[in-house]
C-alpha cells in the first residue's frame, strides 16, 4: 500500500494524469475522438519524439541543454534516406546514422566540457553547421524514391501495436533502469544536482557530462530512421523546431532545466502531450497551425513554474534547516 501511495506521488506521474484529463476533455468536446483508432495512432504519432526525449532527457539532468537534436535528426534522416535509396542493409544504415548521431554528440561534449562553452551557445552553434551540412549533401533538394518495403516500417504491427512505438516503449524501459537502478545512471542526476559535490565523492563529471551529449545524438539517430520511414521523404528542413517540442515535453514530464531531478518514464508522458496537440487541436476545432504558438506558450509557463518551484523548495529547505539549528541550540541550552 505504502509503495502504491509513493507511485501515485510520484513526479512522473503527474504527466500521465495530465494526459489523461487532455484526453478526457477532447473526447468530451468532440465524442469522435473516443475510438481506439483515434487514440491509438495519436500514441503512436509520438514515437519519434519519446526516442528523441530519452537522448536529452541525460542532458538535462546533467543541468545542460542541447538545441542541436532537431538538425541532427535531419542529417541522420537525409542520411539514412541516400543509403535506403541506394540499397543498402538497413542495419547498416542504422549503425551509420548512430555513429553519426553519436560524433554530433561527441562534438557537442567536448566543446561544453573541454572548452567550457556554453551548451546554448555550443549546440546552437552545432544545429547551424549539421543544418548547413544537410543543404550541401541534398542541394537544397528533397530526398525521395524511398523503397515501399521501407516505408511500410512505420506500419507493421505486432499483437496489435505498432513496432515503432513499442520499440520506443521498450528503450524507455530500459533507460529507466539504467537510469535509476545503476551506478552509472545515477550518476547524472548526482552531476546536475551538485557538480562541485559530486566531483568531491569520486564522479567523473566531465565524463558524465560527454556521455549525455553522445546519448542525445544516438538516440537522435535512432529517431531519424523512424522519422525516414514515416513519412517516406526527406526534406532539407527536417527535424525544424523539434528541439522546442522535446525540451517543453521534458520539462513538463518532470525534468528539472537546472538538473538533478526527473524520469526517462516521465519525460517521455510529457512529449506524448506535446506531440498530441496538432491532433487534439483538430479534434476541438482549431487549426492546427496554433501548434507551435501553444508549444511555445507552454514552454514558457513551465519553466516560469519550474524556476519559481525550484525557488519555493530552496526556501523550504532553508527553513527546514533553520528551525533544526534553533532546536538543537535550545536542547543544548
Amino acid at each position: 500500500m505504502e509503495r502504491l501511495k509513493t507511485i501515485l506521488k510520484s513526479r512522473e506521474i503527474t504527466p500521465l494524469y495530465m494526459l489523461m484529463v487532455l484526453f478526457i476533455i477532447v473526447g468530451i468536446i468532440n465524442p469522435t475522438f473516443f475510438s481506439y483508432q483515434n487514440i491509438a495512432s495519436t500514441l503512436y504519432g509520438s514515437s519519434l519524439y519519446i526516442i528523441l526525449s530519452i537522448g536529452i532527457s541525460f542532458v538535462i539532468m546533467t543541468g545542460e541543454i542541447d538545441v542541436s537534436i532537431g538538425s541532427t535528426l535531419g542529417l541522420c534522416a537525409t542520411v539514412s534516406g541516400v543509403m535506403i535509396r541506394d540499397g543498402y542493409n538497413l542495419f547498416v544504415v542504422l549503425l551509420v546514422v548512430i555513429l553519426i548521431g553519436g560524433f554530433i554528440g561527441l562534438i557537442n561534449g567536448i566543446g561544453i566540457v573541454d572548452f567550457e562553452v556554453s551548451s546554448i551557445i555550443m549546440t546552437l552553434g552545432m544545429l547551424g553547421i549539421v543544418r548547413g551540412a544537410i543543404f550541401l549533401i541534398t542541394k537544397g533538394r528533397w530526398v525521395e524514391n524511398l523503397p515501399a518495403s521501407f516505408k511500410e516500417l512505420s506500419q507493421k504491427n505486432i499483437i496489435g501495436i505498432n513496432e515503432f512505438f513499442l520499440m520506443s516503449f521498450l528503450l524507455v524501459i530500459i533507460m529507466h533502469f539504467y537510469l535509476s537502478k545503476t551506478p552509472q545512471g545515477g550518476y547524472f542526476k548526482a552531476v546536475g544536482d551538485n557538480q562541485n559535490g559530486a566531483n568531491l565523492v569520486g564522479i567523473p563529471v566531465k565524463k558524465t557530462k560527454r556521455l549525455a551529449f553522445v546519448y542525445s545524438g544516438l538516440f537522435s539517430g535512432i529517431a531519424a530512421l523512424m522519422f525516414a520511414s514515416r513519412t517516406g521523404f526527406i526534406a532539407p528542413i527536417s527535424g525544424n523546431g523539434y528541439e522546442m517540442t522535446i525540451i517543453a515535453g521534458c520539462v513538463l514530464g518532470g525534468i528539472s532545466l537546472t538538473g538533478g531531478v526527473g524520469s526517462i518514464i516521465g519525460s517521455s508522458l510529457g512529449v506524448i502531450i506535446m506531440a498530441s496537440l496538432s491532433k487534439v487541436l483538430v479534434f476541438m476545432g482549431f487549426s492546427s497551425d496554433l501548434n507551435n504558438t501553444i508549444t511555445g506558450a507552454l514552454l514558457v509557463v513551465i519553466v516560469v513554474s519550474d524556476t519559481l518551484l525550484q525557488k519555493y523548495s530552496i526556501s523550504k529547505n532553508r527553513k527546514v534547516r533553520l528551525n533544526n539549528r534553533v532546536k538543537g541550540e535550545t536542547v543544548n541550552g
